[in-house]
């Protein structure tokens, strides 16, 4: 089963295929009646619909997550300035990482599954109150006038999901914009000349990723567009019994260059780029970077008052 949607200001148009019969159907881009009149609409790929139920099992809240909040952790300028995640699912990085600061996070997100997922796993957890204020809203024109933030991320290719230059810039230009002077972004997205390395030359593979747990694993046919650097990627997933679950996703790949520019573009500094959260050194060969840009400590704040050497 493959899933394509096609976004407008007010409806998304849904295109089906099932084994080669397609049907489309229109609806609020929440699957709920449209808003009043006046309230942003927010655009949802679809990604939550597709994935619901079985997010988690592709992307684990194992040591890894647990890994990489303490890494955001120690990078943050100030966890009492507040923190914000872009692309924040189901909670899997948003809930260690509120542990670990003892400050909450802001979770973003445009699909209303993965919001509710989160919900789920706030309520079953015994500390669950208060570690993540779920948000529905789009990354691309997300702001927050009750106060900045010390930090944002956008993790786990998240960036990339967004499909032009000017999507992926505006949302790190909102990024920017929310940070307090002295602030951080951190991004994490795939590496566009592994990703095309992978490929060896053609324009399809596929490949298999076993998990830990016996028995599962992810395959994934892959695919390079030569329209847009754009990557589509069907996804199969086993689990031991047999059952298997499908989704497609699309990405738009960029280089760690073309993310420094938007940060700069946005009034960002770089700082560092690395392979992988334990800080390996960046190389082309790398599947994803992490990168990290600074909100120069006289810029304005998130809230559009100057900083503090500004006002000096």
């Amino acid at each position: 089963m493959t899933t394509e949607t096609t976004e407008t200001t007010e409806t998304t148009e849904i295109t089906t295929e099932i084994n080669g019969n397609t049907e489309s159907t229109t609806e609020d881009v929440a699957g709920t009646p449209g808003p009043a009149a006046g309230t942003p609409v927010v655009q949802d790929i679809g990604y939550g619909r597709q994935f619901d139920g079985w997010y988690d099992r592709l992307f684990p809240k194992d040591d890894s997550a647990v890994g990489t909040a303490r890494t955001l952790a120690a990078l943050h300028p100030d966890p009492a300035a507040g923190t914000v995640e872009f692309g924040v699912g189901t909670g899997r990085i948003a809930l260690p990482l509120a542990r670990t600061t003892g400050h909450p996070v802001v979770g973003v997100d445009s699909s209303p599954e993965m919001l509710t997922a989160l919900r789920d796993a706030l309520g079953g957890e015994e500390d669950g109150a208060g570690l993540v204020e779920p948000v529905h809203a789009d990354i691309r024109t997300y702001a927050d006038d009750r106060h900045s933030a010390g930090l944002v991320y956008c993790v786990c290719g998240t960036l990339s999901m967004l499909l032009t230059p000017d999507e992926q810039r505006a949302a790190v230009r909102a990024a920017a914009a929310l940070l307090a002077p002295g602030g951080l972004l951190v991004v994490e997205t795939h590496n566009k000349p592994a990703i095309v390395a992978l490929h060896e030359g053609r324009s399809r593979t596929t490949y298999f990723a076993p998990y830990p747990e016996p028995g599962t694993g992810l395959q994934t046919h892959s695919m390079l567009l030569p329209e847009g650097d754009l990557w589509h990627c069907s996804h199969i997933w086993y689990e031991a019994d047999g059952r298997t679950r499908v989704g497609t996703e699309l990405s738009r790949l960029t280089t760690p260059d073309e993310v420094d520019a938007y940060a700069r573009e946005a009034g960002l500094e770089p700082e560092q780029r690395v392979a992988d959260w334990a800080g390996s050194p960046y190389t082309e060969d790398g599947p994803m970077f992490v990168a990290t840009y600074r909100k120069p400590a006289g810029a304005s704040d998130g809230d559009g008052t100057p900083g503090p050497e500004a006002a000096a």
